[in-house]
């Protein structure tokens, strides 16, 4: 049987009936790293190699794991050598997510329905390459092609905003929404090389000079209010939440300020200080959402940069983080409640990377759902590491044994890949062999008119909804 066709994953006529329905919806993807830079100019590609491996730690995790050197993964070999190191490692995938992605992307975007090999390499290398010089594939014509409706990059407090300003004036035809994330990373992580400096140009955005806890949020409220100028409607934090275990009813404003105070100074902080900082300014953060409608999002259970040598070398997320182990049940209930008692819960989609806390958090939603928002709390998409076909049945699964699956606000990339997008259809085709197992193993009624409903609720309205 040939590998890729229309069917594919899809095991039954329910499931196919299903995925008929889904399979060519607009995508919101509410959560993704693209370069708005390269967006607003409408870039183009120098190569497949620029275009496919660049950025994509994915594909550098399993080129290392075949033994690829670093010179062909992320240094200065050429670009043909890169392509063919990565095409020679994707004979032995068998079982990961990334063959699958990787044989969909040259489908959907290039056409080639075969089997990536060693042997074809260099003939798909130079298909692909004829494909990318023609005029209209770009930026703008990939997504486009993608059906991309919306989508949010991730953004940092102090950025000009420049680049989605362009895009939103000059926005051409077909050319989907690109929103603005607010990411505060930066603001929380006082204990972070550089938190003094990046504060000083924190201020220097709003125009505010940041010497205490007062300033620092009339700082934020500044940018906050300029990036809801912009579009934005989304908060993102990747938290490690062990780090908030200060109550916060036992904290003032004065307990903030004098760490605040002390950080600007260069001073060195204990434990305690910080966890009272981050405690305090998330606690603040989560008001102002709320007050704006904003959703805000939560990702915890990252071990990140774990590798010191390659974080010398080639930087931040190139492929050194992992799952975290540490439990974050008692202080992630402690956040949420925090905010609910004082009714400035925004609606929150909270993401963990170790499935480990699957049921934990499908189980957390419901401690805060209600108000008469359907789905207000929502268990995100299965994320990084789980964003398998195990994972996402999982994920599905856990979902429906605790809640209300219907209500899932579906897929996101979480990438930095324009060819990211058939990630969309995987999950699709999952979902789709999802519902379809549960009829044919006789666990719902074969009512299509209700199957199709659901399906593309989660695949695409849920998401157009809640935001």
């Amino acid at each position: 049987m040939k590998f890729l066709h229309e069917n594919f994953l899809l095991h039954n006529d329910t499931s196919r009936e299903i995925y008929a329905g889904i399979g060519d919806l607009p995508i919101i993807d509410y959560h993704c790293h693209l370069d708005p830079a390269a967006i607003a100019q409408n870039s183009r590609f120098e190569n497949i190699t620029a275009l496919w491996l660049g950025g994509d730690h994915y594909k550098w995790r399993l080129m290392r794991h075949a033994g690829v050197a670093e010179s062909h993964i992320t240094g200065d070999a050429p670009d043909a050598e890169k392509f063919a190191a990565f095409c020679a490692t994707i004979e032995d995938l068998i079982g990961n997510p990334v063959y699958h992605w990787a044989h969909l992307e040259l489908w959907r975007y290039f056409g080639f329905d075969g089997v990536i090999s060693s042997e074809n390499a260099a003939e798909i290398y130079a298909m692909c390459n004829t494909q990318i010089e023609r005029e209209d594939f770009n930026v703008h014509g990939l997504l486009k092609k993608s059906r991309v409706e919306w989508l949010a990059t991730t953004d940092d407090p102090a950025d000009s905003l420049e680049h989605h300003k362009k895009i939103a004036r000059e926005s051409a035809p077909g050319v989907p929404k690109v929103l603005p994330t607010f990411r505060p990373g930066g603001v929380l992580e006082i204990e972070k090389e550089g938190f003094a400096s990046y504060i000083m140009r924190l201020g220097e955005a709003a125009g505010i000079k940041i010497s205490d806890w007062d300033s620092l949020r009339a700082a934020l409220e500044n940018r906050l209010n300029f990036f809801a100028e912009a579009g934005c409607i989304i908060s993102d934090h990747s938290l490690e939440p062990p780090e908030f275990y200060a109550g916060y009813s036992e904290l003032t404003d004065a307990d903030a300020d004098a760490v605040l105070k002390q950080a600007l100074r260069g001073e060195k902080l204990d434990y305690l200080q910080k966890v009272i900082y981050k405690t305090m300014l998330l606690s603040w953060l989560g008001g102002e959402y709320h007050k704006r409608d904003w959703v805000m999002q939560l990702h915890m259970g990252v071990q990140r940069n774990n590798n010191s040598r390659m974080l010398r070398l080639v930087g931040a997320d190139s492929g050194f983080d992992c799952m975290s182990d540490e439990g974050f049940s008692w202080t992630l209930a402690q956040i949420l409640d925090d905010l609910e008692a004082r009714d400035a819960l925004p609606r929150t989609i909270l993401y963990a990377l170790n499935p480990t806390a699957d049921d934990m958090l499908a189980t957390m939603t419901g401690n805060f759902a209600g108000r008469g928002i359907r789905g207000r709390i929502q268990w995100g998409s299965a994320w990084w590491f789980n964003d398998n076909k195990s994972g996402m049945v999982k994920h599905l699964v856990t979902l429906a044994n605790h809640g209300i699956v219907a209500n899932f606000i579906g897929m996101l990339t979480d990438s930095r890949s324009f060819l990211s997008y058939p990630r969309h259809e995987y999950f699709r085709r999952i979902l789709a062999a999802q519902l379809g197992k549960w009829v044919e193993d006789g666990e719902f009624p074969g009512d299509m008119s209700r199957l199709s409903k659901i399906a593309q609720n989660i695949a695409y309205f849920n998401a157009k909804n809640y935001f």
